[in-house]
């Protein structure tokens, strides 16, 4: 078992949730994360007033997988997420040590 953590940019989301779907991969967790990593942010002026925004907005995905889903995975969510541009995301892949379900106490349930 997998655990493959990604992060995304929010305009994405659809695009990648469609693509998870069309390869059977239906359980997964979202959150909206703020970050920096190699865009760095960017400068805005507000009110007259210069604002360096370090911390960009981005979407964190959590998915447990079986060994045989990771591959299609990760190949949904690149392509879903790329657009080529600096920013596009990141993906993890971490050993699952165990799953188990609360309702059933189900044990290696992905």
């Amino acid at each position: 078992m997998k655990l493959v953590i990604a992060y995304i940019r929010p305009e994405r989301l659809n695009a990648v949730k469609q693509a998870l779907y069309a390869k059977e991969v239906y359980s997964l967790s979202v959150t909206n994360v703020l970050g920096s990593g190699r865009q760095k942010g960017f400068t805005e002026t507000y009110r007259g007033v210069e604002i360096e925004v370090n911390l960009l907005k981005k979407v964190r995905l959590e998915i447990g997988v079986n060994d045989d889903f990771l591959d299609p995975t990760i190949e949904a969510i690149n392509s879903a997420a790329k657009t080529g541009n600096e920013g596009d995301g990141v993906i993890f892949v971490l050993e699952l040590a165990k799953a188990m379900r609360i309702r059933t106490g189900e044990d290696g349930i992905l």
